[in-house]
């Protein structure tokens, strides 16, 4: 089976998930930890080299403060938990604002190892598509390696997206890096995560045609 070389997660529907439960809308996140290490669990016995999971956004800083706080604190949860697997972690969003976690701060600068390192994981924190598109404008497009003024720039191209919660929309996930990823959607919420969701996933993706626009 044709595995893709990276992975995007776009883990969507917690709300939704806890309002169903008849839960209160914060605990969705934290409904939605442990899914992610079984995840990277599975991409890293799969042998997909990195992944990418959307965390944070600019776009959520709208929302209630107990929704906003609850979303931050998963993604501290969330890296902690992942530091005691067997990964390469480097955090990428708008770091230079009250809105970042200062705990995460040391993982935006250089990716770092943990264990003994191996599967690449990039987690976008406070990331907003327009910020991170915003140096292109000051870039000489006829000039090679225009695209490595995104303030993204390390993360490479994607080559599967996977989205949870039935929405049929990269809600600002990395644009550059997405542009011919093959996108599969999955109608259940992100904290009822199964295995087979990524296995159907991995099936599904090697079967398309990867033509890259030629």
């Amino acid at each position: 089976m044709r595995l893709p070389n990276h992975i995007g997660i776009i883990p969507d529907g917690n709300r939704r998930w806890a309002e169903g439960k008849g839960l209160s809308k914060i605990q969705g996140w934290e409904h939605g930890l442990n899914p992610g290490i079984e995840l990277f669990r599975l991409v890293q016995e799969a042998g997909v080299p990195e992944i990418t999971f959307y965390g944070f956004t600019m776009e959520n800083a709208r929302r209630p403060l107990i929704q906003r706080n609850a979303i931050i604190d998963a993604c501290i949860q969330g890296v902690d938990m992942l530091s005691k697997e067997n990964a390469e972690l480097l955090i990428v969003g708008k770091s230079d604002t009250s809105l970042f976690p200062k705990a995460l701060l040391p993982y935006t600068t250089e990716r770092r190892t943990f264990g003994t390192g191996g599967t690449k994981v990039n987690f976008l924190v406070n990331y907003g598509w327009e910020w991170d598109l915003n140096q292109l404008k000051k870039a000489d497009s006829h000039q090679p390696g225009v695209l490595n003024n995104l303030k993204s720039c390390q993360i490479p191209q994607i080559d599967l997206i996977i989205r949870w919660g039935g929405w049929n929309r990269l809600s600002g996930f990395l644009p550059v890096q997405s542009i011919y990823a093959d996108i599969f959607i999955i109608d259940e919420f992100w904290p009822d995560f199964k295995p087979e969701h990524l296995s159907q996933a991995l099936q599904w993706y090697s079967k398309q045609s990867i033509t890259l626009g030629g």
